[in-house]
């Protein structure tokens, strides 16, 4: 079924914030930093996957996201929802059910054998294809999937993720400028005042992951690896 009535973007993010603590998704610095896809060090990370084993919480987000893109892009904006390697699969599934479109995925790079190919599905010319992935840090990882779509003839103008980290301020620029609008659920300062609300995490703690948050290039410097 397709979503059209749910809570205002605040609320949806307060939620979605809430869900990824609920279920220990959200994890902060031990000993050693995280390494981000993007190869840089961080002390925060959260687990996207897991939520694939939480059928409410999976339900829930799903029809937050859905109804999201909705009301940001259109409720006919789209003809082909199509997910990145590998995370990005079950969601763009589970939102293509709701939006009652073709689903398709994009590789990361050609399979090398077959038919080589980076699109499996069917995507054709002219399909307005929404790319959805599980989450975005600075929108770099973005732009091959896009390629790759438009490289078929379709065009992709909007992308979906479910976190977006919310602390790098190239990310908005870095996609508008390959024509991509960014939709998401919560950012890293949503499950912050979230985890202050449910008193997830010492204050210390939390106070430097603030610390992280206000000046992230700053951190990464510091501690690259």
């Amino acid at each position: 079924m397709i979503p059209s009535s749910y809570p205002s973007p605040e609320e949806i993010a307060r939620l979605s914030a809430r869900m990824f603590l609920e279920i220990e998704a959200v994890h902060f610095m031990g000993d050693e930093p995280f390494k981000l896809a993007s190869g840089l060090p961080s002390p925060v990370y959260i687990d996207c996957r897991k939520l694939i084993s939480f059928p409410r919480i999976r339900a829930t987000l799903m029809d937050f996201l859905t109804v999201t893109v909705m009301r940001n892009a259109g409720f006919e904006a789209f003809d082909n929802v199509a997910g990145g390697e590998t995370a990005g699969i079950p969601f763009s599934a589970l939102v293509a059910e709701r939006m009652g479109l073709p689903m398709t995925y994009v590789r990361k790079k050609p399979k090398g054998y077959g038919r080589n190919a980076r699109i499996e599905g069917v995507m054709t010319e002219g399909e307005r294809v929404l790319l959805v992935e599980d989450l975005t840090t600075d929108g770099g990882s973005k732009l091959s999937f896009v390629d790759a779509i438009r490289e078929t003839g379709a065009t992709c103008g909007h992308t979906a993720v479910i976190f977006y980290y919310g602390i790098f301020p190239e990310t908005v620029k870095t996609l508008g400028d390959h024509g991509v609008e960014l939709h998401y659920l919560c950012t890293w300062h949503d499950i912050l005042a979230e985890a202050k609300a449910m008193g997830s995490f010492k204050p210390e703690t939390l106070a430097q992951v603030e610390a992280f948050l206000n000046a992230p290039r700053d951190w990464q410097e510091a501690n690259a690896f």
